[in-house]
This record gives structure tokens, sequence and C-alpha cells, in this order.
């Protein structure tokens, strides 16, 4: 009879009790370059699991720091009931970091206590890989044919879906392709280039604050727009990367700069005639009216959605018919599963569903798993196809690179897929201003307040 029984055990996770399971403590790294600023989350419990989250690139981790007093001795694998409780805490922009990047930390435990993917907690997957799409930016000068050459090569690797920026970046250089309020637009030229310099030459106290002021202008209040040079310019920019490319792989456009709707309806018409995928946040996502309007008056796709916090947000830009494509990132719009059900409600409106991703495999895997839950569903972005360590920062079972000829295949391994993160090659990479690797957070244990929000 016992070898009957421990033969059944054989066959049963007896690592983890998922009903005894607790959160413990909760830690961080911020490393920076894949592209960008991330703090990546360890979540750790009573059984020795740890799940692991991260919050949205270019976010405060305090937006997850906060919520850990609301998360210690609870049991992770009760997901929905822990994000209700915290989502409240959460916005949208980078805001929203927080919440959705603990909640995907909670999926990975959960998948891990239980022995299973985290496809397969959302009802399973549709699909066995998932299209990647490619952002690609340009180094040294920004020309179409230098633009158009990088994309080639990402052709090369395999990639079968692409993406570059378009916009007044592109003019800056050139005289006579903006107008604005005279002394501005050349404020905002010369701020963008310390900005970019900022490790090498840091800004000043003053620098900083006026830089956040400029760049928190809305599209509609800048005053800049682009003339007919610069529509030209434009224009011919998306001829020669056309020319460089082929017509037939779809390429999708952003960061058109902080102009207002009569401009883009403007550069949308005059590359229509390019078979564009989708021209991604011409305006704020907030001005639903105006993206109808936008919709109306261009025949390519509208896309926006990586700064929406929640499924109910995105509702309003579907019903308008102001969007063809929803762009949610999974560490703005609530998590795993929230993105899995914003990408359900499209499907009801007729509009597709891509995923916004600039982060680390972490964030890349969680959206994996709710691409691979999700019916319909266009491409997921990859922004670190020039990074060589981007693969280096987890362990596990997973194919490297990761991405492999414009595809990731759908884990099958407990949780996100991620046995353990690489701490050598985290601390080879952690942000210049915040150099701590996994340090203690105890002044995040208690914290408490009346959180209803009734009386």
């Amino acid at each position: 009879m016992n070898d009957v029984h421990n033969s059944a055990l054989a066959h049963v996770n007896t690592y983890s009790s998922p009903t005894e399971l607790r959160i413990t403590d909760i830690r961080f790294a911020d490393i920076q370059g894949i592209p960008t600023h991330c703090s990546l989350i360890k979540v750790y419990t009573n059984q020795g699991l740890v799940g692991f989250g991260e919050v949205r690139d270019n976010a405060e981790k305090l937006y997850a720091l906060m919520l850990k007093s609301r998360l210690l001795g609870e049991n992770p694998c009760n997901v929905d009931k822990l994000f209700r409780r915290i989502k409240q805490f959460g916005g949208h922009g980078r805001q929203g970091g927080g919440v959705s990047g603990l909640e995907v930390a909670l999926w990975d435990l959960a998948g891990k206590a239980y022995g299973v993917p985290v496809y397969q907690m959302l009802g399973g997957k549709y699909r066995d890989r998932i299209r990647i799409y490619c952002d690609t930016d340009v180094d040294g000068k920004d020309t179409g044919r230098a633009m158009g050459k990088a994309l080639k090569q990402r052709m090369e690797k395999g990639y079968t879906f692409l993406k570059m920026d378009l916009g007044i970046n592109q003019l800056a250089d050139e005289p006579g392709t903006l107008s604005g309020p005279l002394g501005f637009v050349e404020e905002m030229r010369t701020l963008a280039d310390k900005w970019r310099n900022r490790f090498a030459r840091p800004l000043t106290p003053e620098e900083k604050r006026r830089h956040y002021e400029l760049t928190n202008i809305g599209h509609p209040f800048t005053g800049i727009h682009v003339t007919e040079k610069g529509l030209d310019r434009l224009e011919q920019y998306v001829a020669e990367v056309r020319e460089e490319i082929g017509c037939e792989i779809p390429l999708a456009i952003d960061h058109f700069g902080h102009i207002g709707v009569e401009d883009c309806i403007k550069l949308g018409r005059r590359i229509e005639k390019f078979n564009l995928a989708w021209m991604e946040d011409m305006i704020p996502w907030q001005y639903t009216e105006q993206y109808a309007r936008l919709a109306r008056s261009v025949t390519t796709p509208i896309c926006t959605g990586e700064d929406i916090y929640l499924k109910e947000n995105f509702e309003p830009l579907m019903a308008s018919g102001g969007i063809s494509v929803v762009h949610p990132d999974v560490l703005t719009a609530g998590g795993i599963l929230e993105t899995k059900k914003i990408g359900d409600l499209a499907q009801s409106y007729g509009v597709a569903m891509a995923i916004h991703m600039a982060e680390s495999p972490i964030a890349c895997l969680a959206g994996v798993h709710a691409a691979a839950a999700t019916e319909h569903f266009l491409a997921l972005e990859f922004h670190s196809s020039d990074v060589p360590w981007w693969d280096d920062l987890i362990i596990g079972k997973l194919p490297k690179p990761l991405v492999q000829n414009g595809y990731i295949q759908v884990p099958e391994a407990p949780g996100l897929g991620i046995e353990d993160l690489n701490d050598e090659v985290i601390a080879q990479h952690l942000h210049p201003e915040i150099p701590g690797l996994w340090e203690p957070t105890e002044q995040w244990n208690v914290s408490w307040s009346n959180d209803r929000l009734w009386s």
C-alpha cells in the first residue's frame, strides 16, 4: 500500500501547499537600459516560492511599495481578491505600474503553487506562439534611408511586423518645418537634447523643473504646427523606408510629438498611401471625440491605450469608433487578467488588440500569457532587440533567445515560466541613481489608512 501511495505522490507537487501560502516580503531592483528604467519585483512567501513582477517602464516603484502592507500575510493565490483590494491605488499612465506589476507577481506565484502556466488559469490558450512586433530606433543621423536599413535588419532576424517613430523629432534640425510661439520650439529642442544626455551631464534643478513643465503640456495646447515643408519631409521619410523594406510587411508608426488633431489629420492623409499598420498615440487618449474625428478623417487604423488603466476606461474609445487597434500595456492596464478582459471587450467592438511592452522579460512573458489566452490578438511589442543581455536577466527552461524568428513560444512551465532572476546580470545594470539590489523594505510593512471608498 505504501508503494502505491509513494507512486501517486511522485506525480503530485508537494513543494507548495496553496491554501497555506502567505506573502512574507516584497523587494525591488532597479535596472537601466532595456531600453529605459524598470523596477523588478520579488514577492516572497512562507513556502520558499518567489513571484516575479515589474513596475512599468519609467515609473516610480513607490506605487508598488505603498501596497506592501496591504498584501503581507495574504494568500497570493487569491489574485482577484487582492487585485480588488489594491486597484484603487493605481491610475492612468505610470501610476498603474504598482498595482499592475504586483498583479503579475501574484499570478506567477499562483501558477507556481498549483504547478500550471498562467495562461491555463485564464481559461487556456488560443495559440502556441505569440507574434512579436519590433520597435526600432536608429543609431546616428535619423533619416528614412537609415531607418529603412535598420528595419530591414529586423526582417532578416525573422520579424514579421515592425514599428518606427515618425514625428516632429525628425524635424528638430530642419528650419522651416515647424511653427510655434517664437522661442518655444527652440527651448523644447534644447531641453530634449539635455534630457537625452542627462546621465553624462545631469540636469540642473531649474532644467528639470522646466523639462517637466514643457513635457506636460497636452497636444492641443502647445501651439506647435507642422508646415508644408515639414509634411513633405515626413512623407519623404516614410517613402524612403518603404523603398527599403517593401510595402507588404506591416509597419506601424508612433511618437508624433505634441501636435494637435488638425496636424495629425494632415500628416495622416499624407502618409496613408504607404499602407501603414496603425498610427499610435497621436493625441492624448482622454480626448475621445478628437479620436473619433481623427478616425473619420483618415484611412490608416488609429491605435492608443498604453496609458489607460482598467478595462472600463478603454470602452469609450471603442464605442466612439475612435480606434481600430487597442494597445494596453500589461503594467499600466491592471495586469494580466485585466489585459485579457480588455482584449475580450475589444473583440465585441470589432477592435483588434496589440500589447505595448518596453520592459524586461518579466513584463514580456506577462504579455505572452495574456495574449495566449485572448482569442483575437495581433502582436506584442519588443523594444530590446539591440540589448544583448536582455535574455540573460531570467533563468528558466525557456528558449534562448526568447524571441526567435519573430515569435515567442508560450511557456509550459509553472507561473510565468521564470525559475529565477540572474542577480549577477542585474547587478551589472543597476540604475546609477537607484543602486540597491533586493534591499529590505521593512519601513513599508505597516502603512494603515481607511481604504474604504464609501461611508
